[in-house]
């Protein structure tokens, strides 16, 4: 039994996992949105230029298979019909959908392509043109091999340094305000100590 939790907890905690979680939940509230959207705003729309034609608009669109009638006119829960209007809904919703997704992978793979791109250029020793414009703003000659060099020796020194002021940071945080496994770790070298 003990296993079979350990299992499900390393199923549950890995990261695809997750993944695969806030996407379904972002998904749905998206799907609502663009629900919205679609019987909001488009429908109405399509509706109001089919009402210019005579037509009365989507919300009509039936074919009737079974007309049911009460009161000398149709009952539209007891009779069976093909509601177009619904199913040209579902279209535009989908068709929505699948261009916001396009659009979102086409950027999310064009950034990828440029981060490649970029540290590719790194790899091979080539400025980057944010490099390049950082020389250019310092007065430096990017063409000069001597000054690239000392250019990135001086970018490498500084993000040690900002890198070693925020590690030292965290540990003064962390010695302010000590969580209670620091404080116990501090009562057991004491012990140690005294004994």
């Amino acid at each position: 039994m003990k296993k079979f939790f350990k299992d499900f907890k390393a199923f549950i905690t890995r990261g695809n996992i997750l993944d695969m979680a806030v996407g379904v939940i972002i998904g749905g509230a998206f799907s609502a949105i663009v629900t919205a959207f679609t019987n909001g705003i488009i429908m109405p729309l399509v509706n109001y230029v089919l009402s210019l034609n005579g037509e009365n608009g989507m919300e009509t669109a039936y074919t009737f298979l079974k007309e049911v009638y009460t009161d000398g006119s149709i009952d539209l829960a007891k009779s069976i019909y093909i509601d177009w209007g619904a199913f040209i809904t579902a279209i535009l919703n989908f068709l929505i959908i699948a261009m916001t997704l396009f659009i979102i992978i086409r950027a999310a793979m064009k950034s990828a392509q440029m981060f490649n791109r970029t540290k590719a250029s790194i790899a091979d020793g080539k400025l980057t043109k944010e490099e390049k414009a950082e020389m250019k703003e310092k007065g430096l000659n990017y063409k000069d091999k001597a000054a690239v060099d000392a250019y990135r020796e001086e970018k490498a020194k500084l993000a040690e340094e900002a890198a070693a002021k925020e590690a030292a940071e965290k540990e003064a945080e962390r010695l302010a305000n000590p969580t209670e496994a620091d404080l116990l770790k501090e009562i057991r070298d004491l012990l140690k100590e005294k004994a």
